[in-house]
């Protein structure tokens, strides 16, 4: 009997345009309003016009070398993938989720269809989506405490001032692992767990004048499809997931060097990487895509809480951001274009002949 495929996720059309228009509102405060209370566009501009070309050549090479890491997450978690596959998948996926807003669930919905016109199994493609995804979190939690150690280590400011941020990070990592860990250890467990979600999710339903749904069966589901996947795949999940994040704050690291004069610049590694790591705790802030305006206006504050010029943070942070959104959303978008044309004929060529039995 043929697999069923995996149901897209269903998307409330008025809930999403609501998300979608707080976003833009949220976004233009930040750019408008926030940063420029912390930082200095117009300082940020002539320190990016005083950049030579090497320094421009340094972020290039840093781009190039995220993007292709970029196409791994996938191939680590689906196995016999071919990397051109996973390439395309994970490009176009970026360009919906970070380029849309409110557009998680239409990338998560991308990623089913790209996977199934690949020919993957739907039980093999909601394994993979949920492990990437489920990694992704757990790397996004951790490098706010490791940036913590980062700034303390620096000794440009008390780390203390921000420890709840780390704290936060840490706690909720802490939690998400320990849970995971017992979804995957038995079956029993997950039930139970499922059991302690209900009741957790009940009160907040009446609330909303919602009926709560029954989780257990969903947590059952999510440990069926993906314990045999991290049992196996956990560490190549985990390089590429890391891989990511580290190539990300390359472009970063390139990207203030490069305006504060290359070989001139004062800024250590660890103040960059204090302020990066810290800052990306603003993903987990569901408001904008990417972390689009909130991760910007933490990094540039604390840049410049640890002696960083306003200027050159503010340009330090465009930079990045230009360099390292403008171009994977540009792929992302030929990827979609190529995928499409491509998956057209794959469900057409599979497409029963009319009359015929499907």
């Amino acid at each position: 009997m043929t697999e069923q495929a995996a149901p897209a996720p269903a998307l409330d059309k008025k809930k999403t345009a609501i998300m979608a228009v707080v976003g833009l509102v949220t976004l233009v405060l930040i750019f408008v309003k926030v940063i420029p209370q912390i930082g200095s566009y117009e300082e940020a501009f002539q320190a990016i016009q005083a950049m030579d070309a090497l320094d421009i050549v340094v972020i290039a090479i840093t781009v190039v070398i995220y993007l292709t890491v970029y196409g791994f997450p996938f191939m680590a978690a689906v196995p016999g993938l071919p990397y051109r596959q996973s390439f395309q998948l994970n490009q176009g996926a970026f360009a919906i989720s970070n380029g849309v807003p409110a557009g998680g669930a239409f990338g998560l919905g991308v990623q089913y269809a790209m996977l199934a016109s690949y020919e993957v199994q739907p039980t093999v493609a909601t394994a993979a989506i949920g492990a990437t995804g489920v990694w992704s979190i757990f790397v996004t939690l951790g490098l706010p405490v490791f940036g913590l150690m980062a700034i303390a280590a620096s000794g440009t400011i008390d780390a203390g001032a921000y420890v709840y941020i780390g704290a936060v990070g840490l706690a909720v990592l802490v939690a998400m692992i320990v849970v995971f860990a017992l979804i995957m250890r038995s079956e029993a467990l997950a039930a139970r767990i499922g059991g302690w979600a209900n009741a957790l999710a009940r009160p907040a339903m009446r609330i909303l004048k919602k009926d709560a749904p029954d989780l257990v069966p969903m947590v059952l589901k999510f440990r069926t499809d993906t314990v045999d996947l991290v049992r196996k795949r956990w560490g190549l999940i985990t390089v590429s997931q890391v891989a990511v994040s580290l190539c990300q704050f390359a472009i970063f690291y390139a990207s203030l060097r490069g305006v504060e004069g290359g070989q001139s610049a004062t800024t250590t590694f660890l103040v960059a990487f204090g302020a990066w790591a810290v800052a990306q705790i603003g993903i987990m802030i569901p408001i904008t895509p990417g972390g689009l305006g909130t991760v910007d206006a933490f990094m540039i504050s604390l840049l410049t809480a640890m002696g960083v010029p306003s200027g050159d943070a503010t340009a330090a942070d465009l930079v990045w951001r230009a360099a390292s959104f403008v171009p994977q959303i540009i792929i992302g978008v030929l990827c979609l274009v190529t995928w499409s044309r491509r998956a057209a004929r794959t469900f057409a060529a599979v497409k029963p002949v009319e009359g015929e039995p499907a």
